[in-house]
């Protein structure tokens, strides 16, 4: 994940860099359960409205939550499908909470009438992201249901009332970026605190529209878009948070954009970038599926480094000698085209192997597809036609 707004207000704050260690256990992303009343047109995990087999019992659950604990997880997010339709949700919250965990909450919204908005913040869930893929029309229209637009705005508005701290989660493709202006401006209407824009990644459902996928201009002016809104609302002193996923050469862009409007402070901030250290799959980012698999990041399914059920995660994580997680975690990785090249791997680390390596055919260190920054920007000399 790329904080824009932290990194944005030590620009405008000029606020000191002082590194900080690194958290020594991954961020979980969950996928507690794969069933889901929606089934939308870039999901990852191609869920659907019916029960799937051999999904983890509330025992196996806590039983990894413990190891979790025990192992330091700075974050725990459930996931889904969508994770409300577990009727032990609550309950695992409760019991990650009871840990000292921190415990997010991705849904899409639809099923947070007030009850089950009142339980989220009695559970005492950290935060809540609500998907939204555009304006009405557009949002209905990817997630397959008429009306769920506005059931998830009504969600959000439940969560609020009841004191959860909520954001929207948007994912960029090139049918919906026009509208992404909408959607910020949506943000400032209902005072929502987080803005977070997905990249599309070519995983799931994902992978079937990734002729959808945001052109790199069209990814660029997003991105430039979100960094003028998170400007703006940190000079008028308006507490919002703005964050992104999926691409992490949007920390080069953003040293870019920075370069233009606060020259004096590039050194600085090019030293926080190469901190933060841009993609962190197999590294400070982990998924446990529905069934109890562990996979570097939630976009890897198809890549099985151990089961729960079987193994502790934390046994499976810092013990394997999986090939591919041992290339994630070296330095450098051995990335290949010009991603090999780029000045700038050591602020993005290769960015997003799961678009390589689909795009290539197989190949884990294929240049990342995704990238929009320019040849000229990431000093590679100009292609000769």
């Amino acid at each position: 994940m790329f904080r824009i707004t932290q990194y944005m207000r030590s620009l405008t704050h000029n606020e000191p860099f002082v590194p900080r260690g690194k958290p020594s256990a991954p961020v979980v992303i969950w996928n507690l359960i794969r069933r889901c009343n929606l089934t939308c047109r870039h999901c990852y995990s191609i869920s659907a409205d019916i029960d799937f087999p051999g999904e983890l019992s509330t025992d196996q659950i806590y039983n990894t939550l413990d190891d979790l604990r025990e192992m330091r997880v700075p974050a725990v997010i459930l996931s889904g499908g969508e994770p409300l339709l577990r009727k032990d949700i609550f309950l695992i919250g409760a019991y990650a909470k009871s840990l000292g965990l921190y415990v997010g909450l991705s849904s899409n919204g639809t099923l947070m009438d007030k009850n089950i908005a009142d339980q989220i913040a009695r559970t005492g869930f950290d935060y809540v992201g609500v998907s939204i893929d555009g304006l009405e029309s557009t949002h209905d229209e990817f997630r397959q249901k008429q009306g769920c637009f506005k059931s998830a705005l009504e969600g959000i508005e439940r969560c609020k009332e009841a004191g959860v701290k909520v954001g929207l989660r948007f994912t960029l493709t090139e049918n919906n970026a026009e509208q992404l202006p909408a959607i910020l401006d949506l943000m400032h209407e209902r005072d929502i605190d987080k803005f977070y824009l997905s990249h599309l990644n070519y995983a799931g459902r994902g992978l079937r529209n990734r002729k959808r996928d945001a052109f790199h201009q069209t990814t660029r002016e997003a991105m430039e878009r979100l960094f003028d809104r998170a400007h703006e609302d940190l000079l008028s002193g308006r507490n919002t948070e703005y964050v992104t996923g999926n691409n992490d050469a949007d920390g080069p862009c953003l040293l870019a954009w920075a370069a233009r409007r606060y020259p004096d402070r590039m050194s600085e901030l090019k030293s926080r970038l190469e901190h933060w250290g841009g993609n962190a799959s197999g590294i400070g980012i982990a998924n446990i599926d529905n069934t109890g698999e562990v996979h570097p990041d939630t976009f890897w399914w198809n890549h099985h480094l151990g089961n729960v059920k079987e193994r502790p995660f934390s046994d499976i994580w810092r013990n394997t000698q999986d090939p591919f997680m041992l290339g994630l975690r070296s330095q450098p990785r051995p990335l290949q085209g010009r991603c090999q090249s780029c000045a700038a791997r050591q602020i993005c680390n290769g960015n997003t192997r799961v678009r390589g390596y689909t795009q290539s055919g197989g190949d884990f260190w294929a240049e990342d597809p995704g990238c929009y920054l320019t040849d000229e920007e990431i000093n590679l000399p100009q292609k000769i036609h």
